[in-house]
């Protein structure tokens, strides 16, 4: 099975707004969890800050993920 790929201009309005949006928001969402971990001290994050630091660079699942597990919540 084979995807085609499309260039930007081959999609539609429709499809680039889409891309500019879902681009967005994965950006807004991992550069908030890099400033939140860059705030954090090293005793309210779950393990190594470098670890957190690769894992929000991976697409929504990263940030996602550190908002959910990689913070230690204070009580």
């Amino acid at each position: 099975m084979s995807r085609n790929k499309k260039s930007w201009s081959e999609l539609s309005p429709r499809q680039r707004r889409i891309v500019i949006v879902m681009g967005s928001i994965q950006s807004i969402l991992a550069i908030a969890a890099w400033a939140d971990l860059a705030k954090r001290d090293r005793a309210a994050v779950n393990g190594s800050k470098a670890k957190w630091a690769a894992i929000i660079a991976i697409n929504f699942f990263g940030p996602i993920t550190y908002f959910r597990r990689g913070r230690i919540q204070s009580k």
